[in-house]
């Protein structure tokens, strides 16, 4: 009877594994030493960002967000707690490690300072991915400039391009990692207001059009009120 029953029985389906978030911290501390004076950026902050999402880390300098872009980034590590990419941890990665997650994991952008002056869009884009070792990079950065509405001016040196014009060119060399995850450390800061809001966006959009997860560090409520999820930071710590 059994051997008959087993003839009509559901055959199991496979469940797929869940899906992990882009980017967690677990109870994340970071502390600075200088000689006996300790400093304490973070101070357990718990963080999910999930890919589809705009992430807003709001709050004044000297908060921690920087540093928390940092960790994020895998630039530096944490003094204590687990930061976590697609549910790898990069507390316990070595060195090597973390520079492959670097070149291909996430996508950075700065303040400023992204681009190198003498090289032209193009090539700035093509030199980023480069160094990440991604195949097809003149292809992938056509492509990229393309969608941020720069392929006009793909040609002319960075220092010739106007400010707003130089964070969408960096956030076009993020774009084309096609990573994950994209950082970006007050991207409108040194921006008026108009450029402000072409770059604001331009992040807005990488969500829904490349399926990333995109985490902007700022103090600004306009860049705040765009976002899909906002936490802000109070003296290192997430108060909401």
């Amino acid at each position: 009877m059994a051997a008959v029953e087993s003839l009509y029985s559901e055959p199991e389906v496979e469940q797929a594994p869940p899906e992990w978030p882009v980017l967690e911290m677990h109870d994340v501390f970071k502390i600075y030493r200088t000689g006996a004076v300790e400093t304490v950026a973070l101070r357990g902050v718990d963080l999910e960002v999930r890919k589809g999402g705009l992430l807003a880390i709001l709050g004044p300098s000297g908060c921690g967000k920087s540093t928390l872009l940092a960790l994020a980034a895998g630039l530096d590590r944490a003094s204590a707690g687990d930061v976590r990419s697609s549910g790898a941890s990069l507390i316990a990665q070595s060195e090597d490690e973390l520079a492959e997650y670097r070149a291909r994991g996430v996508g950075i952008v700065f303040q400023s300072n992204n681009l190198w002056p003498t090289l032209t869009a193009e090539e700035n884009v093509v030199a980023a991915l480069r160094l990440g070792g991604v195949d097809s990079p003149l292809e992938r950065a056509a492509e990229a400039l393309g969608e941020l509405g720069l392929a006009k001016r793909a040609g002319h040196r960075a220092m010739a391009l106007s400010g707003g014009e130089q964070q969408r060119v960096a956030i076009a060399a993020a774009v084309a990692r096609k990573a994950p995850l994209v950082l970006a450390d007050e991207p409108t800061g040194e921006l008026d207001a108009a450029n402000q809001q072409v770059v604001l966006n331009a992040l807005r959009r990488l969500p829904s059009e490349h399926g990333c997860a995109v985490v902007v560090v700022t103090h600004s409520r306009l860049v705040a009120g765009a976002a899909d999820q906002v936490v802000e930071l109070r003296d290192g710590a997430v108060v909401r």
